[in-house]
């Protein structure tokens, strides 16, 4: 197993951009077919419209001093001019909408700095200045996700990397004159959830679906590389010995832009999100070194779950509380109704340009992870 696991996680940090809509998600997309064939079941290509951004100048200048980033793709744009205002700490740019803030923020969205920017985009500033606080790491542009990301607000707002955060604090406090400018179009395309299914011994019971996504900003290789070798485990699992139920396979596309290929997915199968006996929700960052790792179930799965990760000599760092809300695309399976168990995490290059192999993958805890993954999927796929 484990080299199987290292097979695919080196797989997909071989693809560097794995952002809904551009060439990577396409290429990642043909990429998970060809191994579901590798694996002995025939892929799906479910594709769907899709507005993607494409971004063109997206930078902040202030005399000498000058920033590229990139811009909430959930918040505002300008034009190619951009907008003139003088820079403010955020929160004092706001009179007659005119100044510019800045601010710190970091990509997991919740600390107070970060919750005040969300704050303040409703307030209506003319634009923000987010430098991250990735530099704990090292320098980089640690994003946020757009759960708005088809219903836009606010103004734009440009996130640069760590090592701007000095003289952009300093152009603040002096209400520097500066630029901002966070150009983007939008562009008609074709994205696509890749699936599975492999039929079962008994027709009469409601499936088992095995989702993870696979899509992310950039390489992402820790964040997204735990749930795909899972997905793979459990599909070589049950291709070469079928269980007693259907086992549904689903990689959705579109998780940091609202859980986009999720939506779809729902949308056009509609009997599972509740129909389905259980969802199996392979999320983010568990395969991370130093990641702590998040369990989430339904109250009827929590115990198993727990059991199959002291197993395994993983017990997790946290539990979801059985009956609140779930993190990640499990959140959706609950809000429809519909039964799971979740793995996911939280580490310190997420969302981090340099999340890649091997760098930041813990191989030895990733294979005990998915063979906890494995002992849940067989005794959820029994009737």
């Amino acid at each position: 197993m484990r080299s199987r696991i290292e097979s695919d996680i080196r797989g997909w940090d071989a693809i560097a951009d794995h952002r809904t809509g551009t060439e990577g998600d396409q290429v990642t997309a043909d990429w998970l077919a060809d191994a579901v064939r590798a694996a002995g079941a025939e892929p799906r290509l479910e594709s769907f419209a899709f507005e993607r951004r494409v971004l063109h100048e997206c930078a902040v200048t202030c005399g000498e001093r000058r920033a590229e980033g990139v811009p909430l793709f959930d918040g505002g744009l300008t034009d190619a001019a951009g907008l003139a205002a003088p820079l403010a700490p955020l929160g004092e740019n706001e009179g007659n909408g005119a100044g510019i803030g800045v601010t710190p923020f970091t990509s997991r969205g919740g600390d107070a700095a970060t919750r005040r920017m969300v704050a303040a985009r409703r307030r209506g500033p003319a634009g923000i200045v987010a430098h991250s606080a990735a530099d704990r790491i090292v320098p980089g542009l640690a994003v946020l996700n757009a759960p708005d990301y088809d219903r836009p607000f606010g103004p734009p707002v440009l996130q640069v990397s760590s090592e701007h955060r000095d003289w952009l604090q300093a152009g603040a406090h002096e209400r520097a004159p500066a630029r901002l400018v966070a150009h983007g179009t939008l562009e008609a395309t074709t994205v696509h959830n890749v699936t599975t299914r492999v039929a079962g011994t008994r027709g009469d019971l409601a499936p088992l679906v095995v989702l993870t996504p696979r899509s992310a900003w950039w390489t992402c290789t820790a964040e997204r590389g735990g749930g795909i070798a899972a997905w793979f485990e459990c599909l070589r699992r049950f291709a070469a010995a079928p269980a007693e139920r259907d086992v549904v396979f689903v990689a959705t596309t579109g998780h940091e832009l609202g859980h986009a290929g999720l939506s779809h997915y729902t949308k056009t199968h509609p009997s599972l999100p509740g129909g389905a006996h259980a969802w199996i929700h392979l999320g983010a960052n568990f395969a991370a070194t130093d990641a702590r790792v998040r369990f989430q179930a339904s109250p009827e799965f929590l115990r198993a779950g727990l059991d199959a990760l002291e197993a395994e000599g993983t017990p997790p760092d946290s539990v979801t509380e059985a009956g609140r809300p779930p993190f990640g695309e499990a959140h959706n399976v609950h809000a429809a109704g519909g039964r799971y168990v979740s793995l996911l995490g939280d580490q310190r290059w997420f969302h981090h340009p340099d999340d890649r192999w091997p760098d930041t993958i813990d191989l030895d805890r990733t294979e005990m992870l998915c063979r906890a993954v494995l002992c849940m999927a067989e005794g959820l796929s029994r009737g």
